[in-house]
């Protein structure tokens, strides 16, 4: 005959097990997984297509319902593939539904978690969609840039992504072998530091990308066109190992090029340039520490002869 004191302790057993279950349930949803990693890894090699496949595949699999890292993938690679126009007139969706996933991710207290650990990729992903937004701009797609900011605004906003953000220091050394056509470019480029971003800006008030290479070297009288596809139409093509300071640096979002940069590092040092950026203005930044603009690099061109 069962006593008082034996259901007692078997409902105290059962309720610790319980504890322990929902406990394991906690931990394993943060745990992390080899093929996370290999989310992960691939991502930040800006293999985004690949990341999109493969997180895909992680949600079919029941085995990974405990986690939300494979939607958070899917949903932010997403965001980068987009900006094709050809991926994103195939999948007329993807964006929102992506938008959404991150929205419900943010307001579920782990998952707000999840946004802030991957800091580093929530930060890349809100550069790489405010140049979007610049280009989109430049071709006067005005209801869609309205759309997609107000997306943006909903998503990043309360988002504590206070980490370093890549911008460098630079101290010009010159040497012998510098010719007075680099030295000039990085010293009037540098004179506009901290000028702000403005869409269609080419002068000290304000400069987008193209403006500002354009503004800078026309003033030394080296002429070039002013939209960044046609400067890197322009420019004599460079390799990666000869590009250095003066040079220019094109980038691209997987349609044509559209964004431009000055280097201003020393011959094979560590890639840095000096640029508009769309949220921050005139800034140096490290091209090499960041996962953005290292997997858009297009190529590289001088003007200078």
């Amino acid at each position: 005959m069962k006593t008082a004191k034996n259901i007692q302790i078997r409902k105290s057993t059962i309720a610790n097990l319980f504890g322990l279950f929902f406990l394991f349930l906690s931990f394993i949803s943060f745990a992390q997984h080899p093929k996370f990693d290999k989310l992960e890894q691939l991502y930040d090699q800006g293999h985004f297509s690949l990341v999109y496949r493969k997180s895909s595949r992680l949600l079919d699999n029941p085995e990974f319902d405990f986690s939300k890292l494979p939607v958070y993938y899917k949903s932010i690679a997403s965001l980068q593939l987009v900006q094709n126009e050809f991926w994103r007139r195939r999948r007329l969706d993807a964006m929102d539904n992506a938008f959404d996933v991150l929205m419900k991710i943010k307001q579920d207290a782990k998952g707000k978690k999840i946004l802030i650990s991957h800091a580093t990729e929530i930060r890349e992903l809100k550069l790489s969609l405010d140049t979007w937004l610049a280009d989109l701009k430049r071709q006067k797609r005005e209801e869609e840039v309205k759309h997609i900011k107000s997306r943006m605004n909903l998503l990043f906003q309360d988002l504590d992504l206070d980490i370093p953000n890549n911008l460098v220091n630079v101290d010009y050394v010159w040497v012998g072998t510098e010719s007075e056509k680099r030295k000039g470019i990085i010293q009037l480029a540098d004179d506009y530091l901290g000028v702000p971003y403005v869409f269609g800006g080419n002068d000290p008030s304000g400069f987008d990308c193209s403006g500002y290479t354009s503004f800078v070297l026309n003033k030394l009288n080296i002429p070039i066109p002013r939209r960044a596809i046609e400067q890197y139409n322009s420019a004599k093509k460079i390799g990666e190992d000869e590009a250095h300071m003066g040079d220019f640096v094109f980038f691209s979002n997987g349609g044509e090029v559209n964004h431009v940069g000055i280097l201003v590092n020393k011959p094979g040092a560590e890639k840095a340039m000096i640029h508009a950026s769309s949220s921050l203005g005139i800034q140096l930044i490290s091209i090499e520490q960041s996962v953005y603009w290292k997997s858009r690099v297009v190529g590289y061109g001088t003007f200078i002869r």
